[in-house]
């Protein structure tokens, strides 16, 4: 029970900080964006570096790296690009491809053995957010091309969150290291890499007078939700669940995001509705 209620924790602080983060990628670049909440949320948490036996963990502590420099730089950097894009929604919708995928992964790669129920309930999960991405309810007047962008970046940071996801399950499950202690390994390896990469855009953030008061409030929220509480939530998942079970509950982030997707101008139909309870059964076929 606790990786269950830690992936609704994960899906709900992510989808509110997505909402947040979207609304202010009209004000900076994605990797920017990435760059400032990866930086403030690895501080948040940086006395938590104290606690790591760095002699007895050389190996765990570089494959946590990997994980941040993928699933967060690269992949958030993605995500952001995507956010801005194609919106809120259909951005966490493509995430109907990673149940099916960590599933595979998990069973191929660390050879995570799932009852038929498993197979059967991430099929359904990942069919029903598929079917929510088919609906035309997205209002907005973008060109196809630039929604092909945005579906490439979605794509792309799937890809980058199921590989990371699949190394910090390795380390949560082979070594002493708790998910506190690995959340704060990803978040401070991924900042460092964001720095040496987009230093100019650090240094801008921090001395630009024309970024206001709301627009730092906004990202400090945002950061403490959907970059602490998200990844650290995400981090007890794959601790206590195989990474299949795990990346179908996190999956229904379309289905929270309902709930703002008025505010973006995205109107609901019925089908979305049906497709979402329907996402809802996979889950309970997953876990009963």
């Amino acid at each position: 029970m606790i990786g269950f209620f830690a992936a609704i924790s994960a899906v709900i602080s992510w989808t509110f900080a997505c909402s947040i983060w979207r609304r202010e990628s009209e004000n900076f670049l994605p990797r920017q964006i990435n760059i400032y909440k990866n930086v403030l949320a690895s501080i948040f948490f940086l006395p938590v570096l104290l606690t790591i036996s760095s002699f007895s963990d050389v190996f765990s502590i570089f494959v946590l790296m990997i994980s941040g420099i993928v699933g967060i730089s690269i992949g958030d950097t993605l995500y952001i690009n995507s956010l801005k894009i194609i919106g809120t929604r259909k951005t966490l919708s493509f995430e109907a491809l990673t149940p099916i995928i960590a599933t595979t992964l998990g069973a191929l790669s660390i050879n995570e053995i799932y009852p038929p129920k498993v197979w059967i309930g991430s099929f359904v999960v990942s069919f029903s957010l598929l079917m929510i991405v088919c609906q035309k309810t997205f209002q907005k007047d973008d060109s196809r091309e630039t929604n092909l962008l945005g579906i490439l970046y979605a794509l792309g940071s799937v890809f980058c969150a199921v590989l990371a996801a699949l190394m910090s399950r390795v380390i949560l499950i082979s070594s002493t290291l708790t998910p506190l202690q690995t959340t704060e390994i990803r978040l401070l390896s991924a900042s460092i890499f964001l720095f040496l990469i987009f230093k100019k855009d650090f240094l801008y953030l921090i001395k630009n007078r024309s970024i206001t008061k709301q627009n730092h409030l906004s990202l400090i929220l945002s950061t403490l939700l959907g970059t602490n509480c998200g990844i650290l939530f995400q981090q007890i998942v794959f601790k206590f669940l195989p990474i299949g079970i795990g990346w179908t509950l996190l999956s229904l982030s379309p289905v929270f995001a309902l709930f703002i997707s008025k505010r973006e101008g995205d109107e609901i139909n019925k089908l979305t509705i049906f497709y979402s309870f329907l996402s809802f059964i996979g889950v309970a076929i997953v876990l009963i």
